[in-house]
């Protein structure tokens, strides 16, 4: 059984107000995407790791951060795309035709831990597809296009997605096939892709079992989220 990560590392540091992509800002003496690539690689039951990142940043991945630190695991860094769906699917097509099992993952994500990787590991293998996630604290609101509440969803089962989003390989490789093949119909109709478990519903028809997660497993996308993160390396 081999399984294999794709983690995504095409943002960029507009919301940070930094010239510097958030996935290389430095916490704790480290790039941000060095956390997540570096549990992925300590994890045994993962035997590829692709990373997706902008062409512009492929050498810098590879000298400083793969080879650096000696990650053995990355079999390649390959090119993104204009949206994150591209980026995916070109991820998808660079893992090793022999795998069974991908876990999708954002590098802007960098403490998603063992525990939840091997839970996701777990449920993917009963139910195709599984997607790291944690309960909302929160009391969530569906608003109209005029801004005023229509309804109130049970907050027991509201739940915040997260990565990684795992899968059955092949299933989710033929779906990403179709998405792309059906990217301008979608376009026309407003459908906006936002996130891995919305392919597989789609195209695949498969129903993502969610694993709880940590609130820790934080995507690091403003300045305040920076200062969570070192406070989280500090604890």
């Amino acid at each position: 059984m081999r399984c294999a990560a794709v983690i995504l590392a095409g943002g960029s540091g507009r919301r940070m107000n930094n010239k510097i992509p958030k996935q290389f800002m430095d916490i704790g003496g480290k790039p941000v995407l060095w956390y997540s690539v570096r549990t992925f690689s300590e994890t045994d039951f993962i035997d590829e790791i692709v990373i997706v990142s902008d062409e512009s940043h492929r050498e810098y991945i590879e000298k400083e951060i793969v080879d650096l630190y000696g990650f053995h695991k990355v079999s390649t860094v390959t090119a993104g795309g204009r949206e994150r769906y591209h980026s995916v699917s070109h991820g998808l097509e660079a893992v090793s035709r022999d795998t069974d099992y991908v876990f999708i993952h954002d590098g802007a994500r960098p403490f998603v831990t063992a525990h939840t990787i091997e839970r996701c590991f777990h449920y993917v293998k009963k139910y195709n597809a599984a997607v790291a996630a944690v309960r909302s604290k929160d009391t969530v609101k569906v608003g109209n296009d005029d801004g005023f509440v229509v309804s109130t969803p049970d907050r027991a089962n509201v739940w915040q997605v997260q990565t990684p989003q795992c899968f059955a390989y092949t299933m989710i490789r033929d779906a990403y096939r179709h998405l792309l093949d059906d990217e301008d119909r979608l376009k026309a109709a407003g459908v906006a892709v936002t996130d891995d478990t919305m392919v597989a519903k789609m195209y695949a028809d498969a129903d993502a079992r969610l694993v709880e997660s940590t609130y820790e497993n934080i995507k690091i996308t403003t300045p305040d989220d920076l200062i969570y993160a070192e406070s989280i390396i500090d604890r």
